[in-house]
């Protein structure tokens, strides 16, 4: 009997990892930086992966994740041509603090703002720091929640399967 339930429970594990892994993002309207709409759909690379990391001004696991990120992200692109997109989920009251602070880390990659969580909910986010990987033809491959040191050469690794260069 355990052992039918277990072999149960793993092909349903199996089967809602695989739906998973060939679903694309929803599309939703956000915002820039600049507080301009931005459609997903805009949520491209050129056949190319695409990590899109979900944050918060108060999660700090989520900014020492993009500051590794960042800290490696012109080797990463340089190599396999991959694009960071970093949500916030900060609500419209404290969404005018999210650019001082990209702009006093230095993050080079794109920063959106999703500040009434519409993708945050569309993309099924409970718990942040919650990345995605996009392969190039924005079907989602992987995705993983909280940050230790060193996840991001982990997250690498898949990318540069997905560039086909390891």
């Amino acid at each position: 009997m355990r052992t039918s339930i277990f072999v149960l429970f793993a092909l349903l594990l199996f089967y809602s990892v695989g739906s998973l892994a060939q679903s694309e993002i929803p599309q939703v309207t956000i915002k820039t930086l600049d507080g301009k709409p931005f459609s997903t759909s805009e949520i491209t690379n050129e056949g190319k992966p695409v990590i899109l990391s979900f944050w918060a001004l108060w999660c700090k696991p989520c900014q020492k994740e993009l500051d590794a990120f960042n800290e490696n992200y012109a080797d990463w692109q340089e190599e396999t041509g991959v694009k960071i997109y970093a949500i916030s989920i900060d609500d419209s009251r404290s969404t005018a603090r999210v650019m001082p602070m990209v702009n006093g880390k230095a993050w080079e990659f794109e920063v959106l703002l999703d500040p009434n969580s519409d993708f945050k909910r569309a993309m099924n986010v409970n718990m942040i720091p919650h990345t995605f990987l996009l392969d190039g033809e924005g079907k989602i491959v992987s995705q993983h929640t909280a940050y230790f040191e060193g996840a991001e050469f982990e997250l690498y690794d898949k990318v540069k399967k997905i560039a086909g260069i390891e």
